[in-house]
């Protein structure tokens, strides 16, 4: 019963006050356990295309209730989620 989840947050741009999304991916190998394999995808700010490296203060930041993700396919699954989720932050920076 592994189960996948994403995990958002969001904070304010240290450069434009934009909101800035960060990610992660975790897995869970049943309802009572601890979240293993948790795997930072990044952050990115909306407004203006920042990366920043960290938070900007754990009292500003605003955590998003976990997602169960389910991956499209079984096979590498995981791998491709966050292949997919880093090639989508990698073409907003280019705009």
């Amino acid at each position: 019963m592994r189960k996948q989840y994403l995990h958002l947050s969001a904070c304010a741009c240290d450069r434009c006050g934009g909101p800035v999304i960060a990610g992660a991916v975790a897995v869970r190998e049943n309802e009572i356990s601890k979240e293993t394999g948790v795997r930072q995808v990044g952050a990115i700010c909306l407004s203006c295309g920042h990366r920043p490296n960290k938070a900007n203060g754990p009292a500003r930041v605003r955590h998003l209730l976990p997602i169960e993700w389910e991956p499209a396919s079984a096979s590498g699954a995981a791998d491709h989620l966050t292949i997919s989720y880093l090639e989508a932050l990698n073409r907003a920076e280019q705009h």
